[in-house]
């Protein structure tokens, strides 16, 4: 029972995760298109006019992962 446990909890993990709404700073949850250990996925660039060039190395990087997992896969329009 307890590996059928650790499965479901992992599996959960890797297919399941958490977006911050780029307008309305809301936390909605999701399916993810493939698995990733990442868990929570926000966009740094949110509604302004910046460009991803424009960003740190990281939050370009958040960026991409936002844009790959939330608005290809249709969660939200921009």
């Amino acid at each position: 029972m307890l590996f059928v446990s650790l499965f479901v909890i992992i599996i959960t993990r890797l297919f399941c995760g958490v977006y911050v709404h780029d307008e309305f700073s809301e936390k909605n949850f999701f399916i993810k298109h493939r698995p990733t250990w990442k868990w929570k996925f926000y966009s740094p660039i949110g509604m302004s006019d910046m460009k991803i060039n424009e960003l740190s190395k990281e939050k370009q990087i958040e960026q991409k992962y936002f844009d790959k997992f939330i608005v290809k896969q249709g969660w939200i329009k921009k």
